[in-house]
């Protein structure tokens, strides 16, 4: 004999429609409660919930994904090589930020990398086959074609760090002026004069507002910007020691250096150490991003912390945002998180 609870049920997976039945409800009613729609009564909604758990349904989220033109995925793309991903802690403080805020949600998150041709074209193919509901850019160059692609598919797309300041795409980023401008503000404080500074790449916009934030700082107290104490860096380690060596060689009587990462701070304080420099009695030294490289060095570093696992947070809830509205948002939203200067021995 069939028990209370199994009966009226067909002998396969409960469906929506006998859902539907046993809580006195009609089909789009029990849908729009599985899907969290605040348009229901609390009565209702009630009675659909004590339904679905009597007859132990279980929602069929890919023939719903399929329904609605979803794939239930987005994808966090990287237009860098892996072995920069891997080396650098911003960028796993930004996949921890985007895990975080996905962490709640069926959504699957895939994680790619686009930094050569090959790669590009091979993610332009995935993509125009609408594969994923949308995407996150993270370090994007000004020359990056991926952006404009994205716009080209109607792909829902989040730029951590806007190209330029007539940015299109939704964009998730730090005050890198601000930061640029406390780190020489800070090191002016401790009475140095001579202050150099390491770039990022030029063609990233947030390399060229630090680059802004360490001249206005400059010339806020009346210190000429001499360009022999700019050194083009390129946010690798091996950058910062190339570009410390030859900010040595043109000005050896520079008594500080703003890093614009902490990962070029590493490579520079490598080369003032090879060439008898004390840091910080001869030389100070200030990174950014306040990374586990600046708490581990030897002094432990002064640093720019910049929010990254926040701003990856922000960015997948602004994604997440778009790709669940009823229409495409006409409106670019541009989100600037705060910076914090982290004072440590090394200034």
């Amino acid at each position: 004999m069939a028990s209370h609870g199994a009966r009226g049920r067909s002998a396969g997976r409960p469906t929506l429609e006998e859902v539907a039945a046993r809580a006195g409800v009609g089909r789009g009613t029990v849908s729009r409660v599985i899907n969290g729609s605040p348009r229901v009564s609390d009565a209702t909604r009630a009675a659909v919930e004590a339904a679905v758990a009597e007859l132990g349904y279980v929602p069929n989220t890919a023939a719903r994904a399929l329904a609605a033109n979803r794939t239930d995925a987005i994808a966090l793309v990287v237009p860098e090589p892996e072995t920069r991903f891997f080396a650098e802690p911003y960028f796993s403080d930004m996949l921890r930020g985007v895990g975080a805020a996905l962490s709640d949600t069926e959504m699957q998150l895939l994680l790619t990398f686009a930094g050569s041709d090959r790669e590009r074209r091979r993610l332009a193919q995935y993509l125009a086959a609408h594969r994923v509901d949308g995407v996150l850019l993270v370090s994007v160059h000004a020359d990056d074609p991926l952006p404009d692609l994205l716009a080209q598919l109607e792909i829902p797309a989040v730029i951590s760090g806007p190209r330029s300041a007539r940015e299109p795409l939704p964009s998730v980023d730090s005050d890198n002026y601000g930061g640029g401008r406390s780190a020489v503000e800070h090191l002016i404080a401790r009475g140095r004069t001579r202050i150099a500074t390491i770039t990022g790449r030029s063609d990233v916009y947030g390399a060229q507002r630090r680059l802004d934030g360490y001249r206005d700082a400059l010339r806020d107290v009346g210190h000429a910007v001499d360009e022999a104490l700019i050194g083009a860096g390129d946010f690798t380690e091996e950058g910062g020691r190339r570009a410390m060596a030859d900010l040595l060689a043109r000005r050896p009587d520079l008594d500080a250096v703003f890093a614009e990462s902490d990962v070029m701070a590493a490579g520079a304080r490598q080369v003032l150490r090879e060439a008898g420099r004390r840091v910080p009695d001869d030389v100070a030294l200030v990174g950014y991003d306040d990374s586990a490289i600046a708490r581990h060095m030897d002094p432990p570093l002064t640093s720019v912390r910049q929010p990254i696992e926040e701003m990856g947070r922000a960015m997948t809830t602004l994604l997440l945002a778009r790709v669940s509205a009823d229409r495409p948002a006409r409106e670019v939203t541009s989100l600037v998180l705060p910076t914090e200067l982290v004072a440590r021995a090394s200034s």
